[in-house]
This record gives structure tokens, C-alpha cells and sequence, in this order.
């Protein structure tokens, strides 16, 4: 009986293992090997850095910076192309996850790359052009990474398992509720709830959206007006003001939705315009080079 007990503890506990295993986020994917990896290469180059002997020193005119150019060009190019892996499905090493990791560290470590190969001799050139973007691709990306790392938790937190189309359906729900409680309301009072009835929740541009601030939503103003008013019956504003209430805070749920959506979606449009700006500019510091060589 004990044996039985001991056999099912151990295959409970391997199944627990193997569910970590499989949820385990791609930052720490293997145990943070490619962290590891890119950690190690960063201080093989600055090691190395320190060693060689380059007379005058090394830059990306010596061997030593040709080498790291060239390790550094295909290595942005094979980052690029996340977004191509991305539409194909593999398992083990060559997994998603896999793959996000390695972009996510190896990405890092071409801030080492990319400023030991220029030898630390930047100037108003194309050269330091390419290197700028390269550190704000690095830096958009780092963006992203921190926002998918802790903003999918909060948007499911804030939905608390209601699609985005049933937290539209209850504003509805709401909107036709003020329809017929606003009827007994004097034109004063009935004037800011037909504006909140007719109100876009999804209006109000990128800045309300990113800040999750509108202030020219006309729920809350009508909200303010009714509950300061004095020209139609109490009881008739009082349930008016109660639905005004409640649409409120779904319409601020929708809008807390909205804007964490906005915030995991819209770095991709400055990281992806960016990225083919600095293949543009690496380009151009390649053949320049080459050109002069």
C-alpha cells in the first residue's frame, strides 16, 4: 500500500515537473540557457578585447573589428526573422519559445558586439548611424519584452473572463437601460444622458487609449451634471445617476482593456519600422566599408 502511495507521489510529482516545464516563460526557457550563451560570448569579446594586440588599437578597421562586424551583421539578420518563424510550428530546440529566447539575449549581446566592433570611435557619420539604431531596436525591444513579461496578466486580470464583445454587450445593456429610465427627466436633465447614450466607446484617439484618460467622456460628465441637479424628480435621477454609475465602471473596464492591449501592440510600431531602418543604414556601412577598403 505504502509502495502504491510512493509510485503515485513520484508520477504526481513528474507530471508537476513536466507542467512547469511546459509553462515555463521564454525568458527562463532551459533553465536560461541562452542567456547563459549570450552572457558568455559577452565576455569572451570583452576579454579578448583586452588581450589582442592591435596597434593602435582595436576598431572596426582591424581584423579584430572586421570579425566582430561580421558576427554582428548575421546576427541581426537571423533576429529579423522571429517574425517569420513565428507563422511555423516546430517543437524542442527550434520551438517559439526557443527561438524568443535566443532573439531576447542574443539581441542584448549586441550591445557588446556592436560598440567593441566600432572600438569605441563614434562620429556624425553612417557608420554611428547604424549603431544608434541599433541600440533603439535594442531599447523598443527591451520595451517589449517587459510589457509581454507583465501586462498579460493584468488584461486578463482586468477582463476577469469577459471578452472584449461582452464588456461591449453590458455598456448596451446599460445604454438601453438609461433609455427608459431618462424618460420622466426634465429636458435639462434628459440633454447629457442622450449624449452619454450616444457616446463611441472606442473614441478618443491613441493618446486617450495609451493614457486610459478621457476627458471628454460624456457618461462622466452627465454623471457630474445629474447628481448636481435639481430640476427633475429624485427618485427618477437617483436611478439614473446609479445606471450612470454602473456604465462607468464598465465602460473604465473596457478602456483599462483597450489600453493594456494598446500597450503590448504598439511598440511593435516603433521596434519593426526601426529594425529596417538600421538593415537600410547596415547596408550602407557595409558597402561604404567595402567601397573604401
Amino acid at each position: 500500500m505504502a509502495s502504491l502511495f510512493q509510485r503515485r507521489r513520484s508520477k504526481a510529482t513528474q507530471t508537476e515537473r513536466v507542467r512547469e516545464r511546459r509553462h515555463e516563460g521564454f525568458l527562463r526557457y532551459a533553465n536560461f540557457r541562452w542567456a547563459k550563451i549570450s552572457g558568455g560570448l559577452c565576455l569572451l569579446i570583452i576579454v579578448s578585447y583586452a588581450l589582442i594586440d592591435v596597434t593602435p588599437r582595436p576598431s572596426g578597421g582591424t581584423w579584430y573589428g572586421y570579425t566582430l562586424g561580421t558576427i554582428g551583421a548575421l546576427l541581426i539578420l537571423w533576429l529579423t526573422a522571429l517574425g517569420y518563424r513565428k507563422r511555423k510550428m516546430t517543437s524542442d530546440y527550434w520551438s517559439l519559445k526557443a527561438w524568443t529566447s535566443a532573439h531576447v539575449y542574443l539581441g542584448l549581446s549586441l550591445i557588446v558586439i556592436g560598440t567593441w566592433h566600432t572600438g569605441f570611435q563614434l562620429g556624425w557619420n553612417v557608420h554611428t548611424l547604424a549603431w544608434v539604431l541599433m541600440m533603439l531596436v535594442i531599447l523598443s525591444g527591451l520595451y517589449g519584452v517587459t510589457v509581454y513579461a507583465t501586462l498579460p496578466a493584468a488584461l486578463s486580470n482586468n477582463r476577469d473572463e469577459m471578452t472584449q464583445m461582452q464588456m461591449l454587450e453590458a455598456i448596451r445593456a446599460f445604454d438601453r437601460q438609461l433609455h427608459a429610465a431618462a424618460q420622466p427627466l426634465t429636458p435639462e436633465d434628459t440633454a447629457p444622458v442622450l449624449a452619454a447614450l450616444d457616446e463611441d466607446p472606442f473614441a478618443g484617439g491613441i493618446m486617450a487609449r495609451l493614457s486610459g484618460r478621457y476627458s471628454r467622456c460624456a457618461t462622466a460628465a452627465a454623471l457630474g451634471a445629474l447628481r448636481v441637479s435639481r430640476s427633475s424628480d429624485a427618485e427618477a435621477r437617483e436611478k439614473v445617476v446609479g445606471l450612470l454609475s454602473q456604465k462607468e465602471a464598465a465602460l473604465a473596464r473596457l478602456r483599462q482593456h483597450l489600453r493594456i492591449r494598446a500597450l503590448l501592440e504598439v511598440w511593435l510600431y516603433v521596434h519593426v519600422p526601426l529594425t529596417f531602418a538600421l538593415i537600410a543604414a547596415l547596408s550602407a556601412h557595409i558597402i561604404s566599408v567595402f567601397f573604401y577598403w
